[in-house]
């Protein structure tokens, strides 16, 4: 893809993650992400042929952003705080995915499947993390599903924005009992 392309479709996603995530899926036109994006509606359709196509990729989008970010903070920070890093960015994944709720049900009622490889993606991100922090103390029995389903209960409770720094505190406690050993 052209640099120009690749541009021009990185803009069409974040305006469409704004739009879709900010208001009900009915009110949000293809003309008005196109606008938003500062692209014709021409682009919008070369990059994405159905308004489902478009949420869609939005959610793969940002599910990839997430996953793609563990190796960076590994890269950068110390395998634990990479790992407290990533779990900040899995609870402002998590708020994304709220937001676009509705606008996924209808890709889902369109046969789509934004959903199908999100646990495998999740894991596999999580568990090099995992892997990477044993070496400063976070316990090596610990499965990356259930780290997952501890954030997902952390990430429901914080749906508000006002508990977002709540949620940090819960995260640090997560980490905690990462930590801890029998």
């Amino acid at each position: 893809m052209r640099a120009d392309a690749r541009r021009n479709r990185e803009r069409l996603l974040e305006a469409a993650l704004v739009a879709f995530s900010k208001d009900p899926t009915d009110e949000v036109t293809l003309e008005r992400v196109a606008r938003d994006a500062g692209v014709g509606i021409g682009t919008l359709y070369r990059h994405f042929p159905t308004r489902e196509a478009l949420i869609e990729e939005v959610y793969r989008a940002e599910l990839t952003r997430l996953c793609e970010s563990a190796p960076r903070l590994l890269a950068s920070l110390s395998p634990d705080a990479a790992l407290r890093t990533w779990m900040d960015g899995f609870i402002d994944y998590s708020a994304t995915k709220r937001g676009l709720a509705e606008a996924l049900r209808t890709v889902i009622a369109a046969g789509g499947q934004p959903f199908a490889q999100s646990r495998t993606m999740m894991e596999a991100a999580l568990g090099e993390l995992l892997r990477a922090a044993e070496s400063v103390g976070i316990r090596q029995d610990v499965e990356p599903y259930d780290v997952l389903v501890a954030m997902s209960a952390i990430s429901l409770w914080v749906s508000e924005p006002d508990r977002r720094e709540q949620a940090g505190r819960v995260l640090d406690l997560l980490m905690d009992g990462l930590r801890f050993t029998r």
